[in-house]
């Protein structure tokens, strides 16, 4: 794994992330607009995400993110900001929790999609 890729899996510094804290049901922002709440999530050293229920919006479909695409958490509205588009999340590679949970095949994937769909 790339240094790059490495940092994917880890909360910035910078987004107010305190380690235990349970994210399950906070709503996720992206850059224009709400893409859901969070379902599952992940505080582990260099493999960290947060895993989307769209809901509606995109049928229901799940959706894995890196935790390093988290900017902000905000506790009192407990929501949870990333400097994603909806249409890049609607994009992402399609995500099974059986099986890419712990797949480093599916998260190299991951990576990938998200450092080339970066503004």
């Amino acid at each position: 794994m790339h240094e790059h890729e490495y940092a994917w899996w880890g909360f910035r510094d910078t987004s107010g992330h305190l380690a235990g804290a349970d994210l399950r049901g906070w709503k996720v922002e992206a850059a224009d607009g709400s893409i859901g709440k969070v379902d599952v999530h992940s505080d582990e050293v260099g493999s960290a995400y947060v895993v989307v229920d769209t809901g509606p919006w995109i049928f229901g479909k799940r959706v894995l993110l890196p935790a390093g695409t988290v900017t902000k958490l905000d506790a009192d509205e407990k929501k949870i900001y990333v400097d994603l588009t909806r249409d890049q999340v609607k994009d992402s590679p399609e995500f099974e929790p059986a099986t890419h949970l712990d797949d480093p095949t599916y998260r190299d994937l991951i990576s990938r999609y998200y450092g080339q769909t970066r503004p």
